[in-house]
């Protein structure tokens, strides 16, 4: 049997196509990548920054202290560690029996100074402020990343958090100022487990049919047109 090698990205895609995340893994036909705007990569980057210089002095930085929500809460200071579990060639990763791996790279972590237990932290840039509705599209990815932590043996909270940046306003001296806002999002295994068996099961069988409805895959349409596949 063979075996793959999967991410939240990859498995973001199966939830929009199947057929494209089928193709994409056993056929290595890769749907074309979108534009993909350069401020957020370059936000994370300095916010990385940001948040380790606190880390180094032992703090939290404002956006956190501030926060009720992290009373009990340090930032995680194994920094050798993180920069693995930060890299996106590298991250968290878990090769299960069969010998498929899932890997994920986290923004940053947090400890609960109580018990140790780790927290996921990831960092968001928006351009307008947060709805309601709004954390529930990182759920699956909060929730790999927990999966992750716990198959490498260590102990996550049933939460974790997402950080927003919005930005409110540029200053006469050219300074853009942001806000923040810190969502708590309840953590869910089992979500996380079913995900990756539904990618395996789904990868394992007969490529999916292209579908039939108004929102069928644009690029399936194509490549089918094309092959017949």
């Amino acid at each position: 049997m063979k075996a793959f090698k999967l991410s939240p990205s990859s498995l973001s895609l199966m939830e929009d196509c199947p057929r494209c995340f089928w193709l994409h893994h056993n056929q290595r036909i890769k749907r074309p990548d979108t534009i993909f705007p350069s401020l957020p990569s370059g936000m994370d980057r300095i916010l990385k920054t940001h948040f380790d210089k606190f880390m180094r002095k032992g703090e939290l930085p404002p956006e956190l202290k501030e926060n009720k929500e992290c009373k009990d809460i340090k930032l995680f200071e194994d920094e050798e560690t993180l920069q693995v579990w930060r890299n996106n060639r590298k991250g968290i990763t878990w090769t299960d029996k069969e010998g498929n791996l899932l890997r994920g790279a986290v923004d940053n972590i947090l400890v609960n100074k109580k018990n140790n237990n780790l927290v996921v932290l990831d960092y968001k840039t928006r351009g307008y402020p947060v709805k309601e509705d709004t954390p529930k599209y990182y759920q699956k990815q909060l929730d790999i990343y927990n999966f992750l932590l716990r198959k490498n043996g260590y102990n996550t909270e049933d939460y974790g958090f997402l950080l927003f940046y919005i930005p409110r306003e540029v200053t006469e001296t050219g300074e853009v100022i942001f806000d923040t806002t810190l969502v708590k999002m309840k953590i869910n295994i089992a979500n996380a487990e079913n995900i990756w068996k539904k990618a395996l099961k789904l990868l394992n069988g007969p490529c999916p049919a292209m579908k039939k409805d108004d929102e069928e895959c644009v690029w399936c349409r194509m490549i089918q047109s094309q092959d017949g596949t």
